[in-house]
């Protein structure tokens, strides 16, 4: 089993929720206690939401459970 790594910016992390199966978000800040998200893939090609767009996280959501996010990659 692989270790999920600390959030650090430049890592893409997927929603874990099947409500938002394969939103991809890329992390672009980071304070003591959230990340700052950017909108890296919709979780489908119909969804409103544009790429690119800012939200911010709590640092402990980024765990793999049902209603947290798993690590994908190092953005390129």
């Amino acid at each position: 089993m692989t270790d999920t790594p600390t959030p650090a910016v430049g890592q893409i992390w997927q929603d874990n929720d099947p409500r938002a199966y394969g939103r991809r978000l890329l992390i672009v800040e980071l304070d003591a206690t959230h990340a700052v998200v950017e909108l890296h893939q919709p979780r489908r090609p119909t969804s409103s939401a544009k790429p690119g767009r800012r939200t911010r996280i709590r640092l402990d959501r980024f765990r793999p459970t049902s209603t947290g996010y798993r690590y994908v990659a190092t953005a390129p």
